[in-house]
């Protein structure tokens, strides 16, 4: 075997290792919104016997509390380790998320899992951030794109196969079996890190206070509008998609986990190729994104109410939300000029203050009578508004751009 070949190898098996961090956070961060009826009946009885739409909505506080959680520790623990080397905290990540993870299977009250849950968001955005530097840094220059979509597939994977599978072990054993798994997958991703990530150095001038300079810069704002804003909607029909699917569509609940896997099918297909695309038109591919995003889910709201029309628009919504998160991510590190270990990170923080708001918002106008649909409508007001947000960061990128002559 000849050296090239074994560095290959080595890389694949390096990036292997990240994605399998990244199907348990996809399956920890979306498995809760197949199983929220089961959840609010378990854990808040009561309200649930008087009523099930009301439950349901408090239930999506859990999946909130996990956003904010990664809203929180995505700039906070990335900017803080980014002195020292990637490997080791990696590995360091790899294992909170086992024990916080652990921690929702055991927590005895809606109080304590919801506890559990923001503690678990807290390494998400960390993990992403610093595992993209070490995938583009494994893959090499001209590829960044692409090495943020290679850790990230591991989370668009968990949507095909982790989430539906704990959706129905949660349907069948309760759902704290869902989470039971999810630790046993970050205990096997900290043990497959170890062993095969090699050693990443930080960089020992960088302290929190510096990679904190990043928020002195516009441009980081209008992206992180543009993550935060933009992916609403999708997170918003994803958080009640179990309603949407039993309650408009009239499909009985083991349908939940085959729409799931649709979803899955639509985030995978949509990372792989929206990396690509960011590599050849940046500018582009987060432009159309908004604008076909905001398109899905109004044609999503409008024909839920048949089963093959909810499936084939759910994916559409995966293939394009999962398109534009590593384009976004890529835009981050591109305005965020050396301060890419947050910037990295950043990215999570806007995609999860989507997650948190759309699991507000939806359950918001659900609690006000306005029925399933609403937070499809509610995501497509807020798509044009991330496309407003996209089109003057371009903007004013083009007129500070220099004049050559």
């Amino acid at each position: 075997m000849t050296a090239a070949s074994q560095q290959k190898k080595a890389a694949i098996w390096a990036l292997l290792a990240l994605a399998v961090g990244s199907f348990g956070i996809g399956m920890t961060e979306f498995v809760v919104m197949g199983l929220l009826p089961n959840v609010a009946s378990d854990l808040l009885p009561t309200l649930w016997a008087t009523s099930s739409e009301d439950a349901i909505a408090q239930a999506g506080w859990l999946i909130s509390l996990y956003a904010f959680g990664v809203v929180v520790g995505a700039p906070t623990i990335a900017g803080a380790v980014a002195k020292y080397p990637r490997h080791r905290v990696m590995i360091g990540l790899a294992l909170a998320l086992t024990v916080f993870n652990a921690l929702t299977f055991l927590a005895p009250t809606f109080e304590w899992v919801a506890a559990s849950r923001f503690l678990a968001g807290l390494p998400h955005g960390a993990y992403f951030g610093i595992g993209a530097l070490v995938a583009a840094e494994v893959l090499g220059p001209g590829m960044r794109a692409k090495g943020v979509a290679f850790v990230l597939t591991g989370l668009t994977v968990a949507n095909v196969v982790g989430v539906p599978l704990g959706t129905f072990l949660g349907q069948q054993l309760g759902w704290r079996a869902a989470f039971m798994v999810v630790a046993a997958i970050f205990a096997a991703a900290t043990v497959l890190i170890a062993l095969f990530v090699p050693e990443h150095p930080g960089d020992p001038s960088r302290t929190l206070r510096a990679e904190l300079k990043v928020f002195r810069i516009g441009q980081v704002w209008l992206a992180l509008g543009v993550g935060a804003i933009g992916f609403v909607g999708f997170f918003a029909v994803y958080s009640y998609i179990a309603p949407l699917v039993t309650e408009v569509a009239g499909s009985p609940a083991w349908v939940v986990p085959i729409v799931l896997v649709v979803m899955g099918l639509g985030m995978t297909a949509g990372n792989l190729v929206g990396g690509h695309l960011a590599d050849v038109d940046l500018k582009r591919t987060l432009v159309g994104g908004l604008i076909a995003l905001a398109a899905v889910l109004a044609l999503l709201a409008v024909t839920a109410q048949w089963i093959w029309a909810l499936g084939f628009f759910v994916f559409a919504t995966g293939f394009v939300a999962s398109a534009l998160s590593p384009t976004i991510q890529t835009r981050l590190m591109d305005v965020a000029q050396d301060n890419q270990s947050i910037a990295a990170a950043l990215n999570h923080s806007a995609l999860n203050i989507g997650n948190s708001l759309g699991a507000l918002l939806g359950g918001v106008v659900i609690a006000a009578g306005w029925g399933f649909r609403a937070p499809a409508w509610v995501g497509v007001t807020l798509a044009v508004a991330g496309l407003v947000l996209a089109a003057a960061s371009l903007a004013t990128e083009r007129r500070r751009a220099p004049v050559h002559v």
